[in-house]
């Protein structure tokens, strides 16, 4: 097919999105039937015939969704594993719905903007799959840069302990600062950043999704998949700066969580990451976070003498913790034995492998049962 160019063809059906598409394409072998679609979608508002445009993005959609409005005539489908595409009609109106997994992008362009916004809310009205809440799920975002999509957010409901449930996992001095950072609320907030250093595998991350839960009611809590990228690039940043806080009321604080930020907060950021540290303190009280309620979650496994002084200076911080392994005896406390505990005691990771019967020595990288990343 390389080369093949696609014409403007069915001229005998004048109201056809196909006749109304002005340019001429070329198509190859790389290209897909989807990508037909998606062209022949935008025909009407390429020619100003339907000018306006509204879409929807849904992370999760329930199984036998149609994502079309009643009277809906279907011109196009297509479908793969994966993904696939529909391409209809109506009176002023065309709709592209295109689905990935469990979700989809809904697309609506119609001859005013009221129609678009008519016909969009009919094609997803019912279609959100939204399970069920437990008590103890909490609803967290994760940012990342899509290749075809841009700076995106996408949300799932993460299993979080209670702080009683999870406190044995950390020794009496960070149980007693976690534990006040637990029952922080919005009328206690000083310092916009939150960090929390340490050795790996000592319940860092344990430490932040129980975290989300005890703020849930009044904070947003969005982890950021790709820091490195976030802190380089103006557009991403400010798209995350500006935020998304799912319908909630006005004033609802957000805390962004950057794990395993070791590059861009040690002493010597400020030479090898460039403008990032500046970036990341002006995000936590600099002019970029002025008239936003957001706060900054940090994870490194720097010891706190390396971190940059610009991070760790009095005022910044709202909380500073440095969380590290249990003593033998708490190790032996929260094991139930002695058998395997180290002179100085156990990191979380090295204790739950003692349960399993896995030697310290033998600690998987990656764990993919129940409790995988509990302890990370």
């Amino acid at each position: 097919m390389r080369g093949v160019p696609l014409c403007r063809i069915m001229s005998a059906m004048p109201d056809s999105p196909e006749s109304a598409l002005p340019i001429r394409l070329t198509l190859d072998d790389s290209d897909s039937p989807s990508d037909v679609v998606d062209a022949l979608f935008l025909g009407r508002f390429a020619t100003g015939e339907q000018p306006y445009s509204h879409s929807s993005s849904l992370d999760r959609i329930k199984a036998g969704a149609t994502l079309l409005p009643p009277d809906a005539r279907v011109l196009r489908t297509t479908r793969d594993d994966n993904r696939g595409s529909t391409l209809a009609e109506g009176e002023g109106w065309t709709l592209l719905a295109s689905r990935w997994n469990r979700g989809a992008d809904v697309t609506v362009t119609a001859t005013s903007a009221e129609l678009a916004e008519k016909v969009l809310g009919q094609a997803t009205d019912g279609a959100r799959d939204e399970p069920e809440p437990q008590p103890d799920n909490v609803t967290m975002g994760f940012w990342y840069v899509s290749p075809t999509r841009g700076p995106h957010r996408t949300t799932r409901r993460i299993t979080a302990g209670t702080w009683d449930e999870v406190r044995p996992n950390y020794t009496a001095p960070v149980a007693d600062a976690v534990g006040r950072l637990m029952k922080v609320t919005p009328d206690d907030i000083a310092g916009r950043l939150l960090l929390l250093h340490g050795p790996p595998g000592t319940g860092k991350t344990s430490a932040l999704r129980t975290l989300a839960r005890s703020w849930r009611d009044w904070c947003q809590v969005d982890c950021v998949l790709d820091p490195e990228r976030l802190f380089s690039d103006v557009g991403y940043l400010m798209d995350i700066a500006i935020g998304e806080d799912d319908g909630t009321e006005k004033g609802r604080w957000r805390l962004l969580l950057l794990e395993d930020c070791d590059e861009l907060i040690r002493g010597e950021a400020k030479h090898t990451a460039g403008q990032a540290l500046s970036r990341l303190l002006n995000l936590t009280d600099g002019l970029l976070g002025q008239g936003r309620n957001v706060l900054v979650g940090v994870t490194t496994n720097e010891d706190l003498e390396r971190l940059h002084p610009a991070v760790v200076r009095p005022g910044r911080c709202l909380a500073r913790i440095e969380v590290g392994p249990l003593t033998r005896q708490e190790s032996v406390a929260w094991l139930g034995t002695d058998e395997g505990v180290g002179r100085e005691g156990n990191s979380l990771a090295e204790l739950y492998a003692l349960r399993r019967g896995i030697g310290p020595a033998s600690v998987p990288q990656q764990d993919t049962g129940a409790d995988a990343g509990l302890y990370l």
